[in-house]
């Protein structure tokens, strides 16, 4: 056998038969299958279908002269850009489907890369891409990136860069014209009307755009039902009555308290009787002064895991110092009190003020594992969760003007320790659901007359299967991340959480598809029994968060007897069983 004309003298023969052998074996190409990428912030402020349209159009003019076409699609509507891909629903989706060998595309594209990747995300995502050896395309770069190009790399860092730079303009623009409407023309920018104002029609709005599709410019008025409330708390407050004497007054005369005034707008609060805040409040609202008052919170980005920056921030609403606000330069509406007697009332609430650490900066990272299911038996409200000296506590406090209001004996604060009831509780609950007395547990179920129909069980599968799906996609993405070479000990921890979260969820499922659309059967009810049978078994050696989210799977209620010191327990099993009553256990604590 002859070698070819151009191969060096000396070549090995086995290296000349695999050139020659390689030579003129074309093998057909089959489309390449593109995975589209894409983002849309919001639906109020843009159209998500022309948004995707005018992205998916860029990524297919760049894909179809390299006979690509689009086989998936992975179109976040309503996130910022500023969540990294991990949070953001489709993009997480993407980077699971990264680590699978069954994908459906063979390499990603991308309609605008400011859409995409913000500050320093592509620096974190396309290693990804490299190591499970997928092409990212963009316009810009008119191709695939070349994670060895270096002119490719500062193109997309100077493209987050962008992406971040637009971002924080936007709100520096937003923020500064807020803030000049406000102090200089003095201009209502929304929100609810402070009691003792309504909202009134100005006319059309003064930005022509907005005027031509109907909106209309706002500001406040006097409501002459609560504006001579108002008064009368300022005229009562200078007159040496207190918070409490003033909510005292205004509820004995049958006057409604700003959420029962407003019950629509105040739907988390009870609107039993005046309270010392809402008389507080008015008292410190410069608004009354017929100023418009801006700034008086705002919107701060922490991160959400300071072990890990690349999971991004989380928005936490906070209160400015009153230096912050910004305030009308002139009188825009109509004033219930004049700067004189504003004055006035600040100077006595700041000689009473007590310094304290600032409202809205303390959290609280203390596990209770029985949140929300004690009720207190003198009121019949939720008791509040309360750390003192080392433990958890629960604490019921009805403020003085709500038990005058409704004629309720009840102390002025009410106590209950929670390790006193969580030995107890667990020993009937082993109880109930052992072996064998299972079975008297499902017949005292069965015998329960009020059964819960069925209502509103789609709605709870459809979000056990979301939850589901979502734990799927965040398993997959750790595992990514572990092979990525992330810490194995962070990410051996979100495997375990996540999975906690889906056996729950897998239980919800369960739950929701045996209900029926009138009563559940005998064996509806043993299905569940024996699902939340397994639950209750790891009760003592579950972690803390998880132990709580049991309890609250159980659906306990708890109803605490401060004169008796006694808690009944009742069990609500998952919602589908109301009045299923336990045992009565004494507890120690006092009032």
């Amino acid at each position: 056998m002859s070698t070819t004309a151009d191969t060096p003298p000396g070549t090995p023969r086995w290296r000349t038969r695999l050139h020659a052998g390689s030579e003129q074996r074309p093998t057909p190409t089959a489309p390449l299958r593109f995975a589209f990428c894409g983002r849309v912030s919001t639906e109020d402020n843009q159209d998500p279908a022309a948004s995707r349209a005018w992205q998916l159009n860029r990524a297919t003019a760049l894909i179809a002269p390299h006979g690509g076409q689009v086989t998936a699609e992975y179109f976040d509507i309503g996130h910022s850009r500023a969540l990294p891909w991990k949070r953001r629903p489709q993009s997480a989706a993407l980077l699971a489907a990264l680590a699978s060998p069954n994908r459906p595309f063979d390499a990603v594209v991308v309609g605008e890369p400011q859409r995409a990747f913000y500050g320093n995300q592509f620096g974190n995502t396309f290693p990804l891409f490299t190591h499970y050896n997928v092409p990212l395309w963009v316009p810009e770069v008119g191709g695939p990136i070349d994670p060895d190009n270096e002119a490719h790399d500062m193109i997309m860092s100077v493209f987050g860069g962008v992406s971040k730079g637009e971002r924080n303009r936007i709100r520096i623009r937003v923020r500064s014209a807020m803030a000049a409407q406000t102090q200089l023309e003095g201009r209502f920018l929304g929100g609810r009307p402070p009691y003792g104002y309504m909202i009134i029609d100005l006319g059309p709005h003064p930005n022509p755009a907005k005027a031509a599709d109907g909106k209309r410019l706002h500001g406040l008025a006097p409501n002459p039902a609560t504006a001579v409330i108002v008064q009368r708390i300022f005229s009562e407050f200078l007159a040496g009555k207190g918070f409490f004497a003033i909510a005292e007054t205004l509820t004995a005369d049958g006057i409604d308290c700003p959420s029962a005034h407003d019950p629509a707008r105040n739907r988390h609060r009870s609107g039993i009787a005046w309270s010392k805040g809402a008389v507080r409040t008015i008292l410190t609202n410069p608004r009354y002064t017929g100023h418009q008052v801006w700034n008086k919170q705002r919107k701060d980005e922490t991160l959400l895991d300071i072990e890990d920056v690349t999971l991004g921030y989380t928005t936490t609403l906070r209160w400015n110092a009153q230096a912050q606000w910004i305030v009308s330069d002139r009188i825009v509406h109509p004033p219930l009190v004049d700067d004189e007697t504003f004055a006035q009332a600040q100077d006595i609430i700041n000689s009473r003020t007590r310094t304290a650490t600032a409202h809205g900066v303390k959290r609280t990272s203390n596990v209770y594992h029985l949140r929300g299911t004690f009720i207190c038996s003198a009121c019949g409200r939720k008791m509040q969760g309360n750390w003192s000296h080392g433990e958890a506590y629960y604490r019921c406090r009805f403020p003085a003007e709500y038990a005058l209001a409704n004629r309720i004996q009840h102390p002025r604060n009410i106590y209950l320790r929670e390790k006193d009831i969580l030995g107890p509780l667990d020993h009937w609950l082993a109880r109930m659901f052992a072996p064998h007395r299972l079975d008297d547990t499902i017949e005292l179920l069965a015998a329960t007359p009020d059964i819960a129909p069925a209502s509103g069980h789609s709605l709870r599968a459809e979000e056990a299967r979301n939850t589901i799906t979502d734990c799927d996609t965040k398993l997959a993405t750790y595992r990514a991340a572990l092979e990525a070479g992330a810490d194995p000990a962070l990410v051996t921890q979100w495997i375990t959480q996540n999975q906690a979260t889906r056996t729950r969820a897998e239980a919800d499922l369960r739950t929701a598809q045996l209900a029926r659309s009138t009563q559940l059967t005998r064996d509806d009810i043993a299905a569940l029994a024996h699902a939340h049978s397994d639950l209750v078994m790891v009760l003592a050696e579950a972690e803390p968060a998880d132990r709580a989210a049991l309890y609250q799977r159980l659906g306990l209620i708890l109803t605490y007897d401060s004169g008796k010191q006694k808690v009944l327990v009742e069990m609500n099993l998952n919602q589908h069983f109301s009045g299923t009553r336990g045992l009565t256990v004494g507890v120690r604590g006092g009032t």
